[in-house]
């Protein structure tokens, strides 16, 4: 017999279903995601703390849950939402059953819900706080429960996501370079990634300071994806500032865009829902040509005028000029930056493609390509 759950959102709404994974309360901010799979590098992307994803897709878990596809040693979502959950898993790799690992790893969700009509009011009200409530957890007076939880603006989550110690991912065949990676909620695929492209990867925590960064005497740093608003992370704009300073080539993904446009004095702003999922038109401005990409983040760059984003046209900095690279098509947001003096970089979205089409995986070769220039 099903257990009765009920998902409370702040302004009141309410969709009620049943329970799915662990039994009990969560609270976190209502984001959804539009991929169709993926949904187990989804649960284990430490950008997703301290949030309860949506499932845009109907039917979810029909592939259990494997070993080899976590981003990360455990599952980050604060609550899961789906419609339709599988009720066979079944795939030469799986190893357990979605609903057992969410209950395993005390991730309370709730299913049987309209997804759809819950999606549909989050893109017109915005993303907002948000509870889950199923069995003895289902009292009165759930919304004031749900507004005495913590927001997303304001939020310093990356420390809390990092690795605590230091630790190295060897090059893949010959050794090319060394790279000093700040792991902000950094996904496993990425340093695999660099690995590919002959990078000897040192993975240091989010408080690793610039002089931290280049102790491993690095061709090239890397800031990784992460969650939490990026206005409060001002250890990372000080390191990152730290190796422009030093004139080491840098690559930011996601979280780390948004430390680069810090760094460089610009502005970020949280976005009305976000993009999540593996579906978003990203357009490079120099050659006009569009990728689908990866995305998961609630907050963006502010570079100026729609007008002038479009156009690419530099913004002065502190360290020369730099232009938005690229954008969304949905909605004209910031998706990239390049600096034309310095030698940084950096793109709103996931070239490592866990999960998401590989359009984008050159970046990691673009990386390369300035550390050996």
């Amino acid at each position: 017999m099903s257990t009765p759950a009920v998902l409370v959102l702040e302004d009141g709404r309410t969709f009620r279903g049943d329970a799915y994974g662990a039994v009990g309360e969560t609270f976190g901010e209502a984001v959804f995601n539009t991929g169709m799979t993926g949904y187990q590098e989804t649960l284990t992307d430490p950008s997703y703390h301290r949030q309860v994803v949506v499932m845009t897709a109907p039917h979810v878990g029909n592939t259990g849950v494997n070993d080899e596809d976590p981003e990360s040693g455990r599952i980050w979502v604060s609550g899961y939402v789906v419609r339709d959950p599988s009720r066979v898993s079944s795939n030469w790799r799986s190893r357990r059953d979605l609903a057992d690992e969410l209950a395993a790893q005390d991730v309370v969700g709730i299913s049987g819900i309209d997804t759809r009509a819950l999606t549909r009011h989050l893109r017109e009200r915005g993303a907002m706080r948000v509870g889950i409530f199923s069995g003895d957890a289902i009292v009165d007076g759930l919304v004031d429960k749900v507004l005495a939880s913590p927001g997303m603006e304001g939020a310093d989550l990356a420390k809390e996501v990092s690795t605590h110690e230091a630790y190295v991912v060897p090059a893949k065949g010959d050794k090319r370079f060394t790279v000093a990676a700040m792991d902000l909620g950094l996904k496993r695929a990425t340093p695999w990634h660099m690995s590919r492209a002959g990078c000897e990867v040192h993975v240091l925590p989010a408080t690793a300071t610039a002089a931290d960064l280049l102790a491993v005497s690095p061709d090239g740093v890397f800031f990784s994806n992460g969650p939490g608003d990026p206005a409060t992370a001002d250890y990372a704009v000080d390191a990152m500032r730290g190796v422009l300073d030093a004139g080491i080539p840098v690559f930011g993904i996601c979280f780390g865009n948004q430390i680069l446009g810090r760094a460089l004095g610009l502005g970020t702003y949280k976005l009305r829902y976000g993009h999540r999922g593996v579906n978003q038109p990203v357009q490079e401005l120099a050659t006009g040509r569009v990728h689908i990409t990866s995305h998961n983040h609630g907050f963006a760059v502010d570079a100026g005028r729609e007008g002038d984003v479009r156009a690419g046209t530099p913004v002065t900095t502190p360290y020369g000029d730099v232009r938005v690279s690229h954008i969304d098509l949905n909605d004209d947001v910031v998706e990239g930056l390049e600096c034309l003096q310095a030698k940084a970089f950096s793109v709103q979205y996931h070239p490592e493609a866990a999960p998401g089409p590989h359009d984008a995986t050159g970046l990691f070769t673009r990386f390369a390509d300035l550390m050996e220039a």
